[in-house]
């Protein structure tokens, strides 16, 4: 929280001492707090929350309350906090906890546009024990167990039992340590029965969990999860009630978990879940036998998605109808977003978020954050990656372990504009940084259907030349090339046997240190590529490409590269329309391997020691330039050059 909940409140002096209090300008002794029950009431109408309630009181919303103690409500009795109220939790440690007996109620009655408010003065995480309520229902712990925190007795047959109703609740920097093992939480649900309504919940900075479920059946809806330190959600002793909407954001590292599941599998259900951290960790963690059902699950920013802590069986935790599989991140589209919580006054802006693990639903990014590649980021078969316009990808520079890729079947949708590109780069932008872009299409290729890429073993090709891998616009990428072995890298596109169903336009490859754009194999056509000191081939195609290019741009200003042109081994006579090359550093700007070849028109070649290398011999006629077969001795500046002074786009950066 950017500020306490308390701070309008600084003006007010209090006069108490935790164990008693005295009138504001008296020196004789006031109420002894946690005496009669009678005391406590008096207590309450003073603003000090402390002792044993055992009749129905509704606390008054323009009172601050001061819990300087333990509040328990006691069987039969109901406490009803109205809308706005604030209740100050000092910072005691385990001595400061409100706690609903089995048999009691709490009835908790804030709105959107007027919370109730629990929390200690600073916000720090462990200030204080937060809320335990204890019910009646079904728990494997059985009837009249005893809980970790209090002694409090809970537990019994009850499924139906009604403990109250709490909406509209942010609870801050709760649990407080017990011993080595245990601490409160912000809200522990002790067999707390489906009659019970809970609604609308913030916990915050909360030093053990967020919420937990021992047993029972109740559900909640809405819950918004930050930073809590141990698990988000918890559950053990059988619990199986449902979890609707949960918004739950991690950027202090150390912490547990998402969730954890625990002990038998009463297979509790959660319905649209959001997570994200931006500083990696584990989100789904199920102990010996435990489970859940969950659809609409959306994970950014965790290394480990699923975790069977004690080797339990997978089949236990159904994630959108099917067992759970560790090996996919689950980064699929939020149904759930910080937006719908603005009641809650958050302290996190998120404004930075790790890029890693695999999309298998449709994944749209959030432009308003800077996204850090740490590994590699894959598309797979019936995923969609949605990049909107200005969206900034920083790769780690950590060679070949980092790239994106998009599997056969995959689609990628680039949607960046003129004045908002989608930029992708290291932050030096240096050479070989980072392993680039590959797209695995299902176009015809001369490797064959299903052929395995040099770059990641993907599989690629197949039959369908109008195959769609989706929408390139407007994207720059810089400082690709690493090193795969001795005799391959990573270029800064990689387009395996994408089909022509594919779009690509306006795409600026920078510093790689391989290949600015290889095709292998395919029907893909590309508009408007600026590409700039990429220290293999600027344009390198193999396998059978037959797109067509329109508008090249390529810039050569460092020494040692190879070429601005490689085709190699079959010719099926790929196009180019405006075709400008120029070295500052000689070199050579045209090869072509086997009996590769092309057909290229409007052709300006400006300052390379040779224009055309027939590499194997093959025959100048297979490249027809300008109507004409190529020529080792032509200078080639016949045609107009691409203009590129309004591709102001073609260079941008993080």
């Amino acid at each position: 929280m950017k500020k306490s909940v308390f701070k309008i409140l600084n003006i007010v002096t209090l006069c108490f001492v935790t164990l008693t209090f005295t009138n504001c300008g008296s020196e004789e002794p006031g109420i002894i707090i946690g005496g009669t029950d009678s005391l406590v009431i008096e207590s309450l109408k003073s603003g000090i929350m402390n002792g044993n309630l055992d009749e129905d009181f509704t606390l008054n919303s323009s009172q601050i309350y001061n819990l300087n103690g333990s509040f328990i409500i006691e069987p039969g009795a109901t406490l009803t906090i109205p809308e706005g109220t604030r209740i100050q939790a000092l910072d005691g440690g385990t001595s400061v906890y409100i706690a609903v007996l089995k048999g009691a109620k709490i009835n908790v009655l804030g709105t959107e546009d007027s919370p109730v408010f629990m929390a200690s003065v600073s916000g720090n995480p462990g200030d204080w024990g937060g809320l335990t309520i204890c019910g009646d229902a079904t728990t494997t712990a059985g009837a009249n167990a005893e809980a970790e925190v209090g002694g409090f007795i809970y537990g019994g047959a009850n499924d139906a039992d009604n403990s109250g109703s709490i909406s509209y609740l942010v609870i801050e920097g709760t649990g407080a340590q017990i011993n080595p093992d245990s601490q409160y939480n912000g809200v522990s649900l002790y067999a707390v029965g489906a009659g019970t309504t809970i609604n609308n919940v913030a916990i915050i900075n909360g030093k053990d969990d967020g919420i937990e479920f021992f047993g029972g059946t109740v559900s909640v809806s809405n819950l918004f999860l930050e930073n809590n330190a141990d698990d988000s959600i918890d559950w053990t002793e059988g619990w199986n009630g449902t979890v609707t909407n949960a918004y739950i954001t991690h950027t202090v590292s150390g912490f547990s978990t998402v969730f954890e599941g625990d002990k038998d599998n009463g297979n509790p259900k959660f319905n649209n879940i959001t997570a994200v951290s931006s500083v990696g960790g584990t989100a789904l963690q199920f102990k010996k036998q435990s489970g859940a059902t969950i659809t609409g699950l959306s994970l950014t920013g965790y290394d480990t998605s699923i975790d069977m802590k004690d080797g339990g069986d997978l089949t236990n935790v159904l994630i959108d109808g099917v067992a759970a599989d560790p090996s996919l991140s689950y980064t699929s589209t939020a149904l759930v977003t910080a937006a719908a919580f603005n009641w809650v006054n958050s302290s996190v802006s998120i404004t930075t978020l790790p890029l890693q693990g695999t999309v298998a639903s449709k994944v749209i990014l959030d432009a308003s954050i800077k996204y850090v590649l740490n590994s590699s980021y894959i598309v797979k078969a019936g995923g969609e990656l949605v990049i909107p316009a200005g969206t900034k990808i920083e790769a780690k520079a950590d060679g070949t372990a980092v790239y994106i890729a998009v599997l056969k079947g995959g689609k990628i949708d680039i949607q960046g504009t003129e004045s908002n590109p989608v930029v992708m780069a290291s932050v030096g932008s240096s050479p070989g940084d980072w392993g680039g872009l590959t797209i695995c299409g299902d176009a015809t290729t001369t490797a064959g259907a299903n052929a395995e890429a040099e770059v990641g073993g993907f599989i690629y090709g197949g039959t369908n030349d109008a195959d769609n891998s989706g929408s390139i616009k407007y994207l720059v990428i810089k400082g690709t090339g690493a090193q795969i072995n001795s005799d391959s890298q990573y270029n800064g596109i990689s387009l395996y046997a994408v089909g022509s169903g594919t779009t690509i336009e306006n795409v600026s490859v920078i510093d790689g240190k391989d290949d600015g754009i290889e095709f292998f194999g395919g029907t893909v056509s590309a508009s408007n590529l600026y590409l700039e000191n990429n220290a293999d081939d600027s344009v390198d195609w193999t396998e059978g490409w037959n797109g067509t290019v329109t508008n090249t741009y390529i810039s050569h200003t460092v020494s040692g590269f190879s070429t601005a042109f490689e085709g190699d081994k079959d010719n099926n006579n790929p196009k180019f329309v405006n075709l400008t090359a120029i070295s500052a550093v000689g070199g050579t700007s045209l090869q072509f391997k086997k009996t590769s070849g092309a057909t290229i028109t409007n052709i300006w070649l400006e300052g390379y020691e040779k224009n055309i290398d027939m590499k194997d011999g093959g025959d100048l006629a297979s490249v027809i330039i300008d109507g004409v077969a190529a020529s080792t001795t032509a200078d080639y500046k016949t045609g107009t050059k691409v203009d590129v002074s309004t591709w102001t786009w073609k260079n941008a950066g993080l």
